[in-house]
């Protein structure tokens, strides 16, 4: 959930208004699904697959941050002069068809509704679990069209769809709520890179534009530097700060710190590759600012080529509360 800060409140503000809203939230969003019911009507709370005691408000109502249905793009040409290059974007290539969707306008939105190449998809980022994922809409014949639910479960962002009104895990992509409860949906494999390395593979690509104008910003800034995720309830992972960057692939992860190291670590048919050049979204105010984490490819060897996988540049207590059980590589 946003919490908009400014430059000079610095870390020490930062924490200090997590710990306030932490507060907030925790007195008022206790797990209650009769008064959930106000709000959610016509949600089934009957069905579900994780304890409701692990799900509480984000201090914001249904949509309170503001999803966007209908997305706008400009050309390359049209927004270059906005961005440095070295700012994160979530690269999605469908059919030949290329957008990029900067996570400095994803921060206050959380979810883009688009369709691409034909493919209705859902691009989302959850800011307090660093999480970018892309889902097929497409369920079984049917376009869901989703939403912020306001809610959180392990600092993560519980999404809402409007043809059942199921919530659902965006780190996991399952129904965890409602009518939907324990629906998969399809990740598509994705990229999140520098800005210039999106203009470089996709010269023709379109960009998403700001219903604010602008490329957006951090109201988080200083977040991943901070010594614990807010608004998190749930054990850490051993050996490694909770808000360091690691890549998920399905139940493994490698830290962002190896991989700067290693430059490139094969496991099987795996292949993961690391370059200088992008910056943290959670940083700085101003992402262009922000330091410098690299840019991962996670790709798999099949037919004599790399293919695109599936993955999560995350934190590692993110990855850790859905795999509590799985190995960080460090």
């Amino acid at each position: 959930m946003p919490l908009l800060t400014t430059q000079k409140w610095g870390r020490v503000g930062v924490m200090i208004a997590a710990g306030l809203l932490f507060l907030a939230v925790s007195a008022s969003g206790q797990a209650n699904p009769a008064f959930w019911k106000l709000e959610w009507p016509q949600t089934d709370f009957s069905k579900s697959s994780v304890p409701f005691d692990e799900i509480f408000s984000g201090g914001v109502p249904k949509d309170g941050i503001p999803p966007i249905y209908n997305p706008q793009f400009g050309s390359i040409a049209e927004v270059d002069r906005l961005y440095k290059g070295t700012e994160p974007v979530i690269t999605v290539s469908v059919n030949g068809a290329a957008r990029a969707y900067p996570l400095g306008i994803l921060m206050t939105h959380e979810i883009v509704n688009d369709e691409l190449g034909g493919k209705p998809i859902a691009v989302t980022f959850c800011p307090l679990c660093n999480s970018a994922v892309v889902f097929d809409r497409n369920v079984d014949g049917q376009i869901l069209t989703f939403g912020v639910s306001g809610k959180l479960r392990f600092s993560d962002l519980v999404m809402w769809d409007h043809e059942t009104n199921s919530w659902w895990q965006q780190f996991i992509g399952e129904g965890i709520v409602g009518e939907m409860t324990g629906t998969q949906l399809t990740m598509l494999p994705v990229r999140v890179e520098a800005f210039d390395l999106f203009k470089e593979r996709f010269p023709e690509g379109e960009v998403l534009l700001s219903p604010r104008g602008g490329a957006g910003f951090n109201p988080y800034a200083g977040y991943d530097s901070s010594s614990r995720p807010f608004l998190y309830r749930g054990s850490f992972p051993e050996g490694i700060r909770p808000l360091d960057y690691v890549v998920a692939v399905g139940g493994e992860a490698w830290s962002m710190d190896l991989l700067s190291k290693e430059k490139r670590v094969e496991t099987d048919d795996l292949v993961i590759t690391w370059e200088s050049g992008q910056n943290s979204a959670m940083d700085a105010r101003n992402i262009s600012q922000g330091r410098d984490i690299g840019n991962v490819t996670v790709q798999r060897k099949e037919g004599g080529k790399l293919v695109d996988e599936v993955h999560d540049v995350t934190f590692a207590f993110s990855f850790h509360a859905f795999n509590p059980d799985s190995t960080i590589n460090k």
